[in-house]
């Protein structure tokens, strides 16, 4: 009996010592060239010695990075992407990246963030080149490369990406993950409804998902309302007049003075408070015009038939560099808001370098617009059903504070999902059920995808990888704040609909003092 257990003592051993010794000793990057991959071409496999790393993008800073293998390839027909592979210390697991703007470039920092954890990770440039964050130009007379911006780019770099992965490790990832922001927010819900089989566990933030909607009732309205009138624009400078103003009217109402709108939905500030009075200085003020501007981004638009197009921003959030960026730019015409609708209706929708977006019609032209681009770019689906079967976890997040894509958008969404799950129950027990595999976590004061005056920094990977892996569902992130790199303050960020609530005893900066509640 000693003789059967000394035996099977011994091949347990070297089972242990060859898994180990495998995963410690990849293959040769060199060799990674020569794998064959259905329509792709691996262009370089390289080693990448541990230091500092600089992407290969006009003013990019280097990032600091371990020893990896660097694969480059190309998908048919333009889909360029990358893999880095670490050479030590891999954590046996995959993370796919997602994009910002239009795509069109590989995500650098997002990959040697996930590297530096110990991931083998992969990016795309979704099928174009693009230099600009939000460039069109390259859609002009090609679908396809809308198709492979929309949704086919990502899912096969990811199936690419991890045949690579396997094949360097001589082993399969155990996990799969996927973490993107904006666009990148997009893709992740895109590739949820399309493609559940691609990742265990997505974190989608401040997606772009209702896209066609979004370019019509989001960039384009902004742009309308405060460009097709010049004397509408609202300069950069206004910010902070209107963000000063909604606080000291609305700052108080979740009972803590402290910059920052819990809820800016129970915000029911009148812009008409703003225009200036006489003898007023009229850099503290804004005119009637650019106050019905601000009024009408924050409602939204609405069709001929009072349908709204897209929920309007939130108010609160305005000032700072971010916002001024989206809204202003440093002159008119230069915002991202204008740029981002110009380009995609130009390029993607009408295919016509002479539009001119102050002729838009929100009957007709949307129409077209749903019918042309939308089966190809909207990650509209709420029916999760696959994703949830197979057992995925998706966490969805969104700033309150977002001078770019409205957060009523991604709780419409989320509460899309929970319909589609409870059909015939209680809506307790249907967000019940749909909080067993989606979690929507929103952000006071955090604008687009960081910045801006509450809690923006949080780790949303660590907290799906617990949830994924252990079967730990995140009851709470912590959030906090920096200033000069210092933190100043945390607070908990909590599954929608609960919010964080004070307890009443200590300090309104430390997140041990709240606690998760409904409203």
């Amino acid at each position: 009996m000693r003789m059967v257990h000394g035996l099977v003592f011994a091949v347990v051993l070297a089972v242990a010592i060859f898994t180990q010794a495998s995963m410690a000793a990849p293959k040769s990057c060199d060799e990674l060239a020569a794998l064959a991959l259905p329509d792709t071409t691996i262009t370089s496999a390289a080693a990448v010695p541990a230091g500092n790393f600089t992407p290969p993008i006009d003013g990019a800073q280097a990032l600091k990075v371990p020893a990896f293998c660097r694969v480059m390839a190309t998908t048919k027909p333009a889909v360029r992407f990358e893999v880095w592979l670490p050479q030590q210390n891999w954590n046996g697991k995959f993370e796919g990246v997602g994009n910002g703007g239009t795509a069109g470039v590989i995500s650098y920092a997002a990959m040697a963030t996930a590297l530096n954890r110990g991931y083998a990770t992969a990016s795309t440039d979704a099928g174009h080149i693009n230099k600009q964050g939000y460039d069109s130009t390259w859609a002009l007379g090609h679908p396809e490369l809308v198709a492979d911006l929309g949704h086919r780019g990502l899912h096969v770099t990811t199936v690419n990406g991890k045949a690579i992965t396997k094949s360097f490790y001589d082993k399969a990832a155990d996990h799969s993950y996927y973490v993107g922001c904006s666009k990148g927010g997009q893709q992740g819900l895109m590739e949820a409804q399309r493609y559940p089989e691609d990742f265990d566990g997505l974190i989608a933030g401040d997606p772009a998902n209702n896209m066609t909607h979004f370019y019509a009732g989001g960039h384009l309205w902004y742009a309308l309302a405060t460009l097709k009138d010049p004397g509408s624009y609202i300069p950069g400078d206004k910010g902070p007049v209107i963000r000063q103003a909604v606080n000291a009217a609305c700052d108080k109402l979740d009972g803590i003075e402290d910059g920052i709108l819990n809820d800016p939905r129970q915000c029911k500030f009148d812009a008409a408070t703003l225009v200036c009075k006489a003898g007023q200085d009229p850099a503290t003020c804004l005119t009637s015009r650019q106050a019905k501007a601000l009024r009408d981004i924050w409602s939204g638009v609405r069709d001929s038939k009072g349908e709204l197009v897209f929920p309007g921003l939130m108010p609160g959030g305005e000032g700072g560099p971010q916002w001024t960026a989206y809204w202003s730019g440093t002159a008119p015409f230069t915002g991202n808001h204008f740029r981002a609708a110009d380009g995609f209706f130009k390029y993607q929708v009408f295919e016509n370098p002479n539009w001119d977006f102050r002729t838009f019609n929100y009957d007709t032209d949307l129409a077209f617009a749903l019918k042309k681009v939308a089966p190809s770019v909207d990650a509209v689906d709420p029916n999760l059903q696959p994703l949830r079967q197979r057992g995925g976890k998706l966490l969805l997040y969104h700033g309150w504070s977002d001078p770019d894509i409205s957060p009523i958008n991604t709780i419409n969404y989320y509460e899309s999902v929970v319909s589609a799950i409870g059909k015939g129950k209680t809506h307790e027990d249907a967000l019940r059920e749909t909080q067993d595999f989606v979690r929507l976590f929103m952000v006071p004061g955090m604008q687009h995808c960081g910045n801006g005056p509450g809690p923006n920094q949080f780790d949303m990977l660590t907290a799906l990888e617990q949830w994924v892996e252990h079967g730990v569902a995140p009851t709470r992130v912590v959030a906090s704040h920096a200033t000069n790199a210092v933190v100043d303050r945390t607070r908990p960020l909590c599954p929608y609909p609960q919010i964080a609530t004070y307890t009443g005893n200590g300090s309104t900066d430390e997140a041990s003092n709240f606690v998760c509640r409904l409203p």
